[in-house]
């Protein structure tokens, strides 16, 4: 029994067939079912009941499944606990939303790259309800989103935090006066919705607040959003210190609104069993580098503790 034949079951169960197992080990699919035959030659019994139209574990391969998922976790900690984190090969699988794409992800990858530079990046961006989804089905090591979701399966770190203000197009109303929230909601919103953590969390506080916005306009794409905000279509709740050159450019202003947007926190996510080595630190470097007050934030920028991190792995 080898390693790469657990790694064919247990990816055959978890994707749902051999060829969507093969192509996560970057094999073929006649290799993968060799794998399988080998392990069910060993064993004398079948592992997958081949009468199904889709790839079903048989009550031994069940089993099987269950044992395989626990010797790859320990194959996993074994090597990164005895490596030198110059010297760990391993895929990370990284969700994160647009808005961290946009301002401290290039920090965060370059860090990365420095302390683990053989570690392999697979970064995934999207809205925080889909990486939270693809994160449970085991298509992502870590994710990190909005804390809009609360959810056993999952632990969540708190990383950081981001301000939000009420911005439009200049003339659109006036700013030079402060503004109740229900005044305001008066007026044509430009609202994120419920396919973005952010937008749930907002709506959830509008609507206690007592200002749910009339005919609002949903947009889950940041750029979109500065788009349609910028030509005049509503006001809306935009993270207004990476946007301040806009602002300072006469391109946006930001509106007096009372009682403030309650600020924005973030956290990583990975499922419960999933937690390893790795993971923890890149959920520390992710603490070290998240701040959403610039745009496309290099490493040349202030980084502190990392030696702190370096030295988890040691």
């Amino acid at each position: 029994m080898t390693f790469k034949q657990l790694e064919a079951l247990f990816w055959i169960a978890q994707l749902g067939g051999f060829s969507q197992a093969a192509q996560k080990l970057h094999t073929s699919q006649s290799a993968v079912s060799k794998r399988v035959q080998e392990l069910e030659e060993f064993f004398e019994t079948p592992l997958f009941d081949r009468s199904q139209r889709a790839a079903r574990l048989t009550e031994k391969g069940e089993e099987m499944f269950v044992l395989a998922k626990k010797l790859l976790a320990q194959r996993d900690s074994a090597i990164e606990q005895f490596s030198r984190p110059e010297v760990l090969e391993r895929r990370l699988r990284l969700g994160i939303t647009e808005l961290t794409a946009m301002t401290w992800l290039p920090r965060l990858i370059e860090t990365i790259r420095d302390l683990y530079p053989k570690v392999v990046i697979e970064p995934t961006v999207d809205s925080s309800p889909h990486l939270r989804d693809q994160l449970l089905a085991g298509e992502l090591d870590l994710v990190v989103v909005p804390d809009a979701f609360g959810d056993s399966r999952m632990t969540s770190t708190r990383i950081g935090q981001v301000a939000h203000a009420w911005l439009c197009r200049p003339g659109l109303i006036a700013t030079d006066r402060a503004w109740r929230l229900h005044e305001l909601a008066q007026y044509r919103m430009l609202v994120q919705g419920p396919q973005s953590g952010t937008g749930r969390v907002y709506d959830a506080w509008l609507k206690e607040q007592g200002a749910e916005p009339r005919d609002p306009i949903q947009v889950s794409n940041l750029v979109a959003m500065l788009g349609l905000v910028m030509s005049g279509l509503g006001v809306t709740y935009l993270p207004h210190q990476c946007l301040a050159p806009l602002i300072a450019a006469g391109m946006l202003s930001a509106i007096e609104v009372t009682p403030q947007l309650p600020p924005m926190h973030y956290v990583a996510m990975h499922k419960v069993e999933q937690r390893s080595t790795l993971v923890t630190a890149v959920v520390m470097l992710a603490q070290e580098c998240c701040d959403f007050g610039a745009m496309f934030q290099g490493l040349g920028q202030t980084m502190a503790h990392r030696g702190k991190v370096a030295g988890l792995e040691r």
